[in-house]
């Protein structure tokens, strides 16, 4: 939305205050346009010498017209990307209750170990016999993965949890395709409450999905499974702790009967951070479960930066690990034709050995904290968690009935009914108190889903008044004060939009504007 001139409208005009302003600043909320608006495209802010007299070698394909890039000077540059970044909410800016996200404090040792010269310079095409320092910290850092899952054999090379799902499932294809059985198991079960990824993943490389519904109380069966199970199944996807926070009892029942069926057993190890220290995956009968590093041991969340998803295997599933991996820390195993003591993986995953980056902090937040600490942290999530839930139950809902959780406490908008406030509106709401919404809508199985996740970050001070606030929303709602949800938020820099278009017909490419004519003229 444009004002009078020509500038997009400040929150505070579109919240009905007394005046707009002719910048489109608030204060200190600066209006920031695109470079392309504040640049200039004749000019360049830096100096480049005129190369000397070559002959081009691109057979006529050179650029002949201008770059069409905007120039700026040193400073419009810096204080370009500096109000774009005091728009970002981050981990760094306050509490981010997204659940299912994880997304916690990462320690600042981390990132001093990632810069060291020998990790931060490390570059893949490097020869083996440079990199002798990056297979041992790979190696380390997989031994520690084992101990905590119970698992004998971990991949390394996934870049992300999905990627991850794509390598145990990949394992297991290859598993039995191993037993002549690749043309009869084609089917893979998925919980009703399981990560979107599962079932995509599942799909993706020639299963056919069937779901399995969730009892009253949001776990699995496991009589349901033995139901599903037969000749023609090759896996369960299951998720533990669940998407709805909760952790799934019946888990040992769940894996017998799927062993007992010649199946699979993967668990999606996205809330493994509720259970470090205190269950290994491994015990409960797992063949393959990936880990997301930036949700489980701090590494950095998205950003659009490298991940990493190592990927634990069980007995049966170690032989079909995907090359590249480390033996003995000295040796990496690139290529079939060296696979030793007749292994038999699926192949390559991906072209390198993983993410030195990530690798070096998760190692790093292992190290500071040791077996105890880490124990701590799941201990302290799940305490955060069920501290938010019990503070909240008296005014918000919760679908599966007061029961403790794990790592995220859940809540539906059945409490919302006949306020005229949506869930949406809810959440809107708290970006005007300074808070990122929590996960909205997600898990599928909850109508009006609200699902908050703390983290062991947070301090008691910074949960009271995280609770305090939802509290207060809640207390609004309930009265009627419907015109402080439904026009919110009112403080952002920007005003609702309407996000399925933003989504369906995305505006991704910049043109130049009509001009506006003065209103003198």
């Amino acid at each position: 939305m444009l004002n009078n001139q020509g500038r997009p409208t400040s929150a505070g005009e579109n919240a009905g205050t007394s005046h707009g302003t002719f910048t489109g600043n608030r204060a200190l909320i600066i209006e920031e346009a695109l470079l392309f608006e504040s640049g200039r495209l004749e000019v360049t802010g830096v100096d480049i010498e005129e190369p000397e007299a070559f002959t081009p070698r691109l057979g006529g394909l050179e650029r002949s017209p201008e770059i069409g890039l905007p120039g700026l000077s040193e400073p419009e540059t810096m204080r370009h990307f500096v109000r774009l970044s005091q728009k970002n909410f981050g981990i760094d800016t306050g509490l981010f209750p997204l659940g299912s996200c994880t997304m916690k404090h990462n320690p600042r040792l981390n990132e001093k170990i990632a810069r060291l010269p020998g990790f931060s310079d490390i570059h893949p095409l490097q020869p083996v016999s440079t990199v002798p320092g990056a297979l041992a910290v790979i190696d380390h850092l997989a031994h520690y993965l084992k101990t905590l899952t119970g698992m004998p054999a971990v991949a390394m090379s996934p870049k992300a949890g999905a990627h991850g799902e794509l390598c145990g499932m990949m394992a297991i294809k290859a598993a039995i395709a191993a037993r002549g059985e690749g043309e009869t198991r084609k089917v893979v079960l998925v919980p009703d409450s399981a990560h979107g990824t599962n079932p995509a993943t599942a799909a993706l490389i020639g299963f056919q999905v069937e779901s399995l519904p969730a009892r009253p109380d949001g776990t699995v069966d496991s009589a349901d499974v033995r139901k599903a199970l037969g000749p023609h199944v090759a896996a369960i996807m299951l998720t533990n702790p669940n998407t709805c926070g909760l952790f799934e009892k019946d888990i040992i029942g769940i894996a017998d009967a799927v062993h007992e069926a010649g199946a699979y057993f993967y668990c999606d190890g996205a809330n493994f951070n509720a259970i470090v220290g205190k269950v290994r995956p491994g015990d409960l009968g797992v063949d393959a479960m990936h880990i997301n590093l930036h949700k489980t041991f701090s590494t950095p969340h998205g950003g659009g930066g490298p991940g990493a998803g190592p990927v634990v295997l069980s007995e049966k599933l170690a032989p079909f690990a995907p090359f590249p991996y480390v033996v003995n820390a000295r040796v990496l195993i690139e290529r079939q034709e060296e696979v030793m003591n007749g292994e038999t993986p699926f192949g390559r995953l991906t072209a390198f050995h993983g993410q030195m980056g990530m690798f070096t902090r998760a190692l790093t937040y292992m190290l500071s904290h040791g077996a105890d600490g880490m124990r701590q942290a799941s201990e302290d999530a799940v305490l955060s968690a069920n501290y938010i839930r019990v503070s909240l139950h008296d005014l918000m809902s919760a679908p599966f009935g007061d029961q403790p959780c794990m790592h995220e406490a859940l809540f539906d908008d059945s409490w919302l009914k006949e306020t005229g406030v949506t869930t949406l509106d809810f959440a809107k709401a708290m970006i005007d108190e300074g808070y990122h919404p929590m996960t909205m809508y997600f898990p599928l199985v909850v109508h009006g889903a609200m699902l908050i996740e703390p983290t062991e970050s947070e301090s008691k001070a910074s949960l009271d008044l995280f609770i305090a606030t939802l509290r207060d929303l809640a207390l609004a709602a309930k009265r009627g004060e419907t015109e402080r949800f439904s026009g919110a938020p009112y403080h952002a820099p920007r005003r609702r939009l309407d996000e399925t278009r933003a989504a369906r017909q995305p505006v991704l490419r910049w043109t130049q504007p009509e001009p506006v004519k003065d209103a003198a003229e």
